[in-house]
């Protein structure tokens, strides 16, 4: 179907040329002229490749690479090389095709590394040659995340052609990264075969057209694939009829546990098939329905089907769908009955006081614990307000604490119910 080619110069027309190979320039040292200080098996080799390709050196790089060092001393394995453009920690110089060479030669061969997170920087589809033939050469890597890195549609087909041959990779993520129509078709079409990748996020691809043509490849996917878990499918302008093409797949698929398809155009009819196949499917945990518009209709056909027939269901987000208070009452309802679902988030719709009330009895009774929702109750005057908590399926999904890590599991519910390489 499709190939990645040869390494070396000359693999075919429409593939990146490799970056030469010069003789050392002394511009590739530090501004100041000092010599880094270079000590671990790994620095010194990133500091001699950028030597040798007159590579000007990332701080930032060798910093982490430094770090990861110590952790080989100490016999680690399995580590995930983070070097992420939206860390506190980086510079004003991001991540490039270049770097991303220099780091293709280093990990293509060694086998202490399962994960490698290079979201926001600035490689293009000349950086995702490089990491789809990462991939081929290294077994050990399981989770890769080039979230927001402008691959697009050229860079996406290096990696729907390497999911062909690799079969140790678990986790995609390509979210914001331009993709094009014909890559997610061709992700789509691969993982009818790959059984290997548990989790793919292919969030706001670049199409064109009113067609929905992504759901109905998509939907064909998940009938015949049996391993994939998560899959995240924001932002694809899925309309009613797109949700029936994936609720008709999720009638005979049983393994996907996590479904995000928030940011689309659902409007209370799509729910009408979400809930009848709900009726059904025991494997979905996790659903993601955030900035639709199902309205109060929509609404109550999810709480009808959760109060009465799904018992699988463990979270549920609803955030920003034009509910208003009849709806959202009727979910709260479906909580006393449904001893699985813990978790709800309903921020940004539109609450009144019986809204309000029917929340906090919730909390109050136990049926919805503090950390398992976005919602607060207070009282003012003897009336009954909610405020919001920042917890929610994937909140630091797209940013990191100013400083540390988040302090409980909540703010990512979903990757804590499913967790498919959360770690990235």
């Amino acid at each position: 179907m499709w190939g990645l080619g040869k390494e070396a110069a000359g693999a075919g027309p429409g593939f990146p040329t490799p970056i030469p190979t010069t003789t050392p320039n002394p511009s590739s040292a530090p501004a100041d002229g000092s010599v880094p200080e270079v000590t671990g098996h790994l620095q010194e080799t990133y500091y001699n490749l950028c030597m040798e390709k007159s590579q000007k050196i990332n701080s930032f790089i060798l910093h982490i690479l430094q770090e990861v060092d110590k952790e080989l001393e100490k016999g680690s394995e399995g580590i995930t090389l983070n070097i992420a453009g939206n860390s506190r920690l980086m510079p004003e110089e991001r991540v490039t095709d270049k770097d991303f060479w220099i780091l293709f030669r280093i990990l293509k061969k060694n086998p202490y590394f399962s994960g490698l997170d290079v979201r926001y920087n600035l490689i293009s589809d000349v950086g995702a040659y490089y990491a789809a033939g990462l991939l081929q050469k290294n077994t050990t890597l399981k989770y890769l995340r080039m979230t927001g890195n402008k691959i697009e549609n050229k860079g996406g087909m290096f990696f729907a052609a390497m999911l062909q041959i690799n079969s140790s990779l678990e986790k995609l993520d390509l979210g914001d990264c331009d993709l094009g129509m014909q890559s997610v078709i061709a992700f789509a079409t691969v993982l009818t075969q790959n059984q290997t990748i548990k989790g793919i996020n292919l969030n706001r691809p670049i199409l064109y057209g009113e067609q929905e043509e992504s759901t109905v490849h998509l939907g064909h996917m998940l009938k015949e694939n049996h391993c994939l878990v998560e899959l995240h499918v924001c932002k694809h302008n899925i309309k009613n009829c797109g949700m029936k093409q994936l609720c008709d797949a999720l009638y005979l698929n049983r393994s996907l546990r996590y479904l995000d398809v928030s940011c689309n155009k659902i409007t209370c009819d799509g729910m009408v098939y979400l809930a009848d196949v709900l009726k059904s499917n025991t494997t979905l945990e996790v659903l993601d329905l955030s900035f639709n518009r199902i309205e109060n209709a929509g609404a109550k056909h999810l709480s009808e089907t959760l109060a009465s027939h799904n018992r699988s269901l463990r979270a549920l987000s609803v955030v920003s769908n034009n509910i208003q208070g009849e709806g959202l009452v009727a979910l709260s309802q479906s909580m006393k009955t449904n001893p699985t679902l813990s978790n709800v988030y309903i921020w940004g719709n539109q609450f009144d006081e019986a809204t309000c009330v029917a929340y906090s009895d919730l909390i109050q009774m136990g049926h919805l614990k503090p950390d398992n929702t976005d919602v607060e109750p207070f009282v003012v005057d003897g009336h009954v307000y909610l405020a919001e908590v920042s917890n929610g399926l994937k909140k630091h999904y797209y940013w990191r604490p100013t400083y540390g890590e988040a302090c409980t599991n909540s703010p990512n519910a979903g990757f804590t119910l499913v967790p498919v390489g959360g770690h990235l």
